[in-house]
């Protein structure tokens, strides 16, 4: 498949997540037939991060963010569909990279059958469509993305992405002080790319009672 590099392995994915996040831009993740090149994505990292799952530390949920590294944490947002990070960093440290949005390289014929009449451009535009567009459910999570035997495959990019390329900013639809985009400018996307996803604050949430 044109445009791919070399497979990544675990070792790729021992840094931390700023770093992580903005290695992964421009790497093809595979699920069978289909292939992805990774154009946005934002960081998390567990205890000294309150936009993080891991924040209050570990739970039965969260239990894959804290290793070992190239794994996939997916879960499902406000019930309504499952976003994928990739695990890295130590084993025993919480970190990991949402996988936000992606351009659709290979396999378009079956992403066009889970996504009908989508324009092509938003078929992997927001986590919720990259996770359809890949075929990536709730059964995944803690699914192998690097080793032999892995059922996703990550990819470096043929050629390197240019430092110039990319853009950070606060993550999208984080509240609270993990949203603070001063603090926490952990959204990292390519430049000009039509698949990146619009940004949108988070919501102050609201006490009921």
């Amino acid at each position: 498949m044109s445009g791919q590099g070399r497979r990544l392995t675990r070792g790729d994915l021992a840094g931390d997540p700023l770093t992580v996040a903005r290695s992964l831009l421009g790497c093809h993740l595979v699920a069978g037939p289909v292939a992805l090149r990774l154009t946005e994505v934002e960081a998390y990292w567990g205890v000294d991060d309150p936009g993080s799952h891991g924040y209050r530390g570990m739970t039965p949920r969260t239990e894959v963010m804290f290793g070992p590294a190239g794994r996939l944490y997916v879960y499902r947002s406000y019930g309504v569909h499952w976003c994928a990070n990739i695990v890295c960093g130590a084993k025993g440290e919480c970190a990991a990279v949402l996988l936000r949005a992606g351009e659709v390289v290979a396999g378009y014929g079956v992403v066009e059958q889970r996504r009908p009449g989508v324009r092509r451009r938003d078929l992997a535009r927001g986590p919720g469509r990259l996770t359809r567009a890949l075929g990536i459910v709730g059964e995944d999570d803690g699914a192998a993305v690097v080793g032999r035997g892995a059922p996703f495959v990550l990819r470096a990019p043929a050629e390197p992405v240019a430092a110039e390329r990319i853009r950070t900013g606060p993550r999208v639809g984080v509240s609270g002080l993990g949203g603070d985009g001063e603090r926490y400018p952990w959204r990292y996307w390519l430049a000009d790319e039509p698949s990146v996803s619009p940004y949108r604050p988070g919501r102050p949430r609201v006490r009921r009672g």
